[in-house]
């Protein structure tokens, strides 16, 4: 059965606000049911999951139910399943709880694809303790990260990869399987952000090779919750603890603080929306979302073509990156237009896109980008038609 956009468009109701969202790499729009879901376990739950009474029986059985849908969402084991207010917040932790593997005389590799919530906070214990640092690079026509670097850049005492699945800025996919597997070699870990990939991407930690998985919920239309995900769960009790609780034990011990329980029971709803997007889907979880997500990258392949063919038709417009293996997220400049200028533009026409003096951070740098006015991001959702992307075309044509 064919991808039904149109069902998915009904199921999320600020879609009506008249504007083209092609701004997921944001946030992408949120369905109905996960507003009525955090709005009906605000009331129901209680502010901690400790004690007797139903409602914090209820809350418990929230987080339970969260650690599970994340699991299913990786293909991992809820009892790896961490936790907290932001994916960027939890690896900042994840990397203080580490800091004692990176010492002076050990190294690690970074990566100019991506975004600094998987780069920032191992410079921070770099720095303070003297591992050195070494970066893979992006071919610059295409935006690929070379997988062959991994080979000169992992060396026997370097400790930790730290890799992007996906782009969310110029949609390139790396080899992830290929540095885990050289990491490995070496006794190291690899922790791969996948903000960029899910839902684009059926996720399998395992065929990864990937020892943490990073995930927002933002990314798939969830509200702000993150999580990383440990392939193996037994070695979050090997880390040092970063919990306030000195008897905290597998996932609680990288959980700074209380969790919003009614933002994890929309967590849960988010992953069930995903698992439903293709109606006929059947079986476990991880089943349908298997299911949905193939019709998903079905629909996205011919409509990402086409938007592509549409952009390359637009003298004026220059794509970033053309990776063959990629997401559906792509950036672009307009010539002698500066971004600021491009997405006001494109805003005051009722169309939403990413930009902003922060926007693309390293890569952007990297390939010069930045220092010429910057780049304008896009990127497909599950609600996105063809209608929406002619808007965008006819718009960026006036500029021309």
């Amino acid at each position: 059965m064919a991808y039904d956009v149109a069902r998915v468009r009904g199921l999320i109701p600020s879609l009506g606000d008249g504007w083209v969202h092609l701004d997921p790499q944001a946030g992408m729009q949120i369905p109905d049911a996960v507003s009525r879901t955090v709005s009906t376990a605000f009331r129901g739950a209680a502010s901690s999951s400790t004690g007797s009474h139903v409602s914090s029986q209820r809350s418990a059985a929230i987080v339970d139910a969260a650690r599970a849908a994340v699991a299913d969402l990786v293909g991992g084991d809820p009892a790896g399943v961490v936790l907290g207010p932001d994916r960027a917040v939890l690896l900042s932790s994840l990397a203080e709880s580490l800091s004692s593997r990176l010492g002076l005389g050990t190294g690690l590799v970074l990566s100019r694809l991506d975004e600094e919530a998987n780069v920032a906070p191992w410079l921070r214990v770099a720095r303070r303790y003297g591992a050195q640092v070494r970066w893979a690079e992006v071919e610059i026509e295409t935006c690929e990260l070379p997988s062959w670097q991994f080979a000169d850049l992992v060396k026997p005492t370097t400790r930790l990869v730290a890799l992007t699945a996906a782009s969310p800025v110029a949609g390139s996919a790396p080899a992830v399987r290929a540095a885990a597997d050289r990491i490995h070699e070496v006794g190291g870990l690899i922790v791969v952000d996948a903000v960029g990939a899910a839902p684009y991407e059926h996720l399998d930690i395992h065929e990864l090779g990937a020892d943490v998985v990073a995930v927002s919920a933002p990314s798939w239309g969830g509200p702000q919750v993150g999580a990383l995900v440990f392939r193996d769960p037994s070695l979050l009790d090997r880390i040092p603890s970063m919990a306030l609780n000195r008897n905290a034990r597998g996932p609680e011990r990288l959980e700074v603080g209380g969790h919003q329980f009614a933002l994890l029971a929309g967590l849960t709803t988010s992953i069930d929306f995903l698992a439903g997007l293709e109606d006929t889907a059947t079986g476990t979880r991880r089943q349908r979302l298997e299911t949905s997500i193939s019709s998903l990258q079905a629909y996205y392949d011919q409509l990402f073509e086409y938007l592509m063919r549409s952009l390359d038709a637009l003298p004026q417009v220059t794509l970033i990156g053309r990776s063959p293996i990629r997401v559906p997220t792509v950036s672009f400049t307009v010539a002698g237009v500066p971004a600021d200028k491009v997405a006001a533009h494109l805003a005051d026409n009722r169309i939403a896109t990413v930009s902003g003096p922060d926007h693309g951070g390293r890569l952007l740098d990297a390939l010069g980008v930045t220092d010429e006015g910057g780049a304008i991001t896009i990127g497909l959702a599950p609600y996105t038609t063809r209608y929406e992307i002619n808007q965008l075309v006819r718009h960026l044509s006036a500029l021309g």
